[in-house]
């Protein structure tokens, strides 16, 4: 088992390294890369849109592969990618392309922690991040995943990646991003599926309040479990 998991570890970092000399040695891989990066740093789901949509019949395939890349060098924003689906597919298809491969990108980065371990993780993804997740993952316990999946200011990426550092089975992990991702998939792609270049402002809004009324029953929830906490301690004191 250790010597098939060193294997592993040997062809996913030369192929790491292959990528990383790809990048800087073939002129198109970095043009293309680096018009990738630009493109998400725009923050506009229409130029996503664009750039999809410029590869016609293979549009689909493209936007599977940015969502996985997008996985893969977390932090960079997913819900582009689904507004653009959305808007170029239908938001119905749409939403089926984005969660499908989200779901591929999420096994991916599960797989990868798995494979090359917490130190290498740390440097694709952040130390401080992966600590919160950690942080986050004792105190909800089993429910972690889905309840994670469910918080939209959560990372999706880095709490996939630091799932595969726990002793979590992927089917477990599998099954509740699955369930805990369908809900905000559905959202984003039928706002998504409205919006034209000059919604950013109302799409901003809708998540903050997404997100806040989410927030909301965390901490009713926390709050309810503390006070069932005190109640049965006092009752034991008793």
């Amino acid at each position: 088992m250790k010597k098939t998991k060193r294997i592993q570890q040997i062809i996913v970092l030369v192929l790491i390294a292959a990528a990383i000399a790809s990048y800087f040695l073939v002129e198109p891989v970095k043009t293309t890369l680096d018009q990738i990066f630009s493109m998400f740093a725009t923050g506009d789901f229409a130029v996503v849109k664009d750039f999809v949509e410029s590869y016609g019949p293979y549009a689909m395939a493209v936007s599977a592969l940015l969502m996985i890349f997008q996985s893969l060098m977390a932090p960079l924003p997913a819900f582009l990618i689904t507004f653009a689906n959305a808007n170029l597919f239908g938001w119905w298809q749409g939403a089926i392309l984005s969660w499908s491969s989200a779901m591929a990108g999420a096994a991916l980065c599960f797989w990868l922690a798995k494979v090359l371990g917490r130190e290498v993780v740390e440097k694709i993804t952040s130390k401080t991040g992966l600590e919160q997740i950690d942080v986050f993952f004792e105190k909800y316990g089993k429910q972690s995943i889905l309840i994670a999946r469910l918080l939209p200011f959560m990372s999706f990426d880095i709490v996939s990646y630091a799932a595969g550092l726990t002793s979590m089975k992927f089917w477990p992990f599998f099954i509740a991003t699955g369930i805990g991702q369908l809900p905000a998939t559905i959202v984003y792609s039928y706002v998504g599926g409205m919006l034209t270049g000059g919604a950013k402002l109302f799409v901003t809004g809708l998540l903050i309040l997404f997100a806040l009324s989410v927030l909301v029953v965390m901490l009713r929830q926390i709050y309810q479990a503390r006070q069932k906490t005190k109640s049965e301690k006092s009752n034991t004191v008793k």
